[in-house]
């Protein structure tokens, strides 16, 4: 899959949109991604999920047992991922703040996993989850998420596949361009807007 087959796949599925975006940053943007949109359709979300797969070196894909993703946003690409390489798929989950192995799910000692995510942004959250699967006894091996939103600038301190990059400029309150100052600012995503 190239890289205009993967962005026809988020229009497609108006996962990716244009106008005037309040981030949940306090940032400005033209441009907002819905990832959770994108694989609401089975079918697409294996399509990426496949993709994603191939991307990753083979010797790489020999070694995971297992895929562990963070909830919410991973769940479903995590799945996925553990479809298309052929192993299982659990997640993390924060009940506290901080992430965790729970509802049964665990880890052998040692066990090689792959951490996947839909979207990575500043790594922090795939950092923490990296930690929950270490301290469950797993071996994290590598990171792979269907968009990379770091500009190529994530260290996970493990090696990283996203399936695409898409680096769209953001914009402080007072530094605005006129035309995108022109449109009403809408808050989209899931977490709560100040």
């Amino acid at each position: 899959m190239q890289e205009e087959d993967i962005l026809s796949e988020f229009r497609a599925s108006q996962a990716l949109l244009e106008g005037h975006f309040l981030l949940s940053s306090g940032r400005h943007s033209a441009y907002y991604l819905q990832c959770a949109r994108v694989l609401m359709d089975p079918m697409r979300a294996s399509r990426l999920a496949s993709a994603l797969a191939a991307k990753l070196p083979r010797d790489l894909r020999q070694q995971i047992s297992k895929v562990v993703s963070p909830a919410m946003g991973g769940v479903i690409i995590g799945h996925e991922m553990g479809r298309a390489l052929g192993v299982e798929a659990v997640f993390v989950e924060r009940p506290t703040g901080t992430f965790e192995l729970r509802r049964g799910f665990t880890l052998n000692p040692g066990e090689k996993v792959l951490m996947v995510e839909d979207v990575v942004t500043t790594g922090l959250s795939s950092r923490e989850a990296i930690l929950a699967v270490e301290e469950a006894g797993g071996v994290v091996v590598a990171e792979a998420a269907l968009v990379d939103r770091s500009a190529g600038a994530v260290d996970l301190g493990v090696p990283f596949y996203p399936l695409v990059s898409l680096n769209f400029p953001t914009y402080a309150p007072d530094e605005l361009p006129p035309a995108l100052a022109a449109v009403p600012a809408i808050k989209p995503g899931s977490r709560a807007q100040p």
